[in-house]
């Protein structure tokens, strides 16, 4: 059992502890939140015994293996860097960080920490129904393009149109936030995944009120074919996903929340995908995850290992690519 601590306490940590929990394989031990108070109601009711407001005291003191972080954007890097000095394993939800320069700090930490391991919380691609969608692409004798839609409203976008401040810390530059770090992220990765790096990248952003892009398209042009994504956090799409072949076409219901995947034939024939599939669509990665921490010196672990940085670097890049494009900054980026 895979001793677990978590920092951000916040609705995809309820699911993450949900789907730990269906998996069998980690048991909550130590919370971080800002107050202890909060810290305490909320890791209780979860069955942690050890609470902390102080970072340093939740890794310096706290029993646990593997620490998961789910907190803004912007604090990523730091929290990370903390839990590599000492040692631990680390799901980080994604974006994993904010720009290439991050990244490269944190490979070179890992490199002078052998025992931590990192892991970008990439959960989508990690699912029975994706893996099931990658198979039939590579059945696909021509790739013409695709257009990959991840878009919901956000709740909290109405603070930001009555002009409620502070604005939440997703629609802010100051956490790194926006809808490509948002969602755009889902979007990216599963390009990425499925057709590799791009040669080049555009985004259009819609831009909000609070100065970070609400909704937006981004354009991700290969050798032969362009990849189109939308995404945004205000407006709602019942659009699904598409990979265009020549006759045929591959469709995902939604690619960050995969529930169908259907291959259309060349006379247009469905036949609707089938992979295992569990309804919280978090017990993959941490199944994968798990098997990765219980035995990290193992060579296929230490291939999957390698495949998952790569990709994280990847999207990294891409990310940052596609901010370029836009003239987006974060103040993050200053510490570069």
């Amino acid at each position: 059992m895979l001793k677990l601590g978590i920092i951000g306490t916040n609705i995809i940590t309820d699911q993450m502890l949900d789907a730990a929990k269906t998996t069998g394989q980690y048991q909550l031990t130590a919370v971080y939140s800002r107050t202890l108070t909060r810290a305490k109601e909320y890791g209780e009711p979860y069955g942690a015994t050890a609470f902390y407001d102080s970072l340093e005291d939740f890794f310096n003191e706290g029993d646990f293996d593997v620490v998961y972080i789910a907190s803004p954007n912007s604090k990523h890097y730091e929290q990370a860097r903390l839990a590599i000095e000492n040692d631990k394993f680390v799901i980080l939800e994604k974006p994993a960080f904010v720009n290439p320069e991050e990244f490269s700090r944190i490979e070179s930490l890992l490199a002078a920490h052998p025992k931590a391991r990192l892991v970008e919380a990439a959960r989508h691609i990690h699912t029975g129904l994706f893996h099931a969608g990658e198979d039939q692409l590579k059945k696909m004798d021509t790739i013409q393009g695709a257009n990959i839609t991840v878009m919901k409203y956000s709740s909290r976008y109405d603070k930001v149109l009555a002009d409620e401040k502070p604005y939440p810390n997703i629609f802010t530059p100051e956490f790194a936030g926006g809808a490509l770090m948002d969602l755009g992220v889902y979007a990216v990765y599963g390009a990425v995944t499925l057709f590799g790096v791009p040669d080049s990248v555009v985004y259009f952003p819609t831009m909000t009120k609070s100065g970070v892009d609400g909704m937006g398209t981004a354009i991700l042009t290969y050798d032969q074919f362009a990849v189109t994504l939308n995404f945004g956090k205000t407006a709602n799409s019942h659009l699904v996903s598409e990979i265009y072949g020549l006759k045929d076409t591959l469709v995902f219901d939604s690619i960050f929340d995969t529930t169908k995947v259907t291959y259309f034939d060349a006379n247009q024939e469905p036949t609707e995908l089938e992979a295992p599939y569990f309804e919280n669509s978090m017990v993959d990665e941490l199944n994968d995850f798990a098997a990765l921490f219980n035995a990290p010196d193992d060579p296929e672990q230490v291939a999957n290992y390698k495949r998952w940085q790569t990709l994280s670097r990847e999207v990294n890049a891409v990310m940052y690519n596609l901010r370029e494009s836009a003239e987006l900054t974060f103040p993050a980026d200053n510490n570069r």
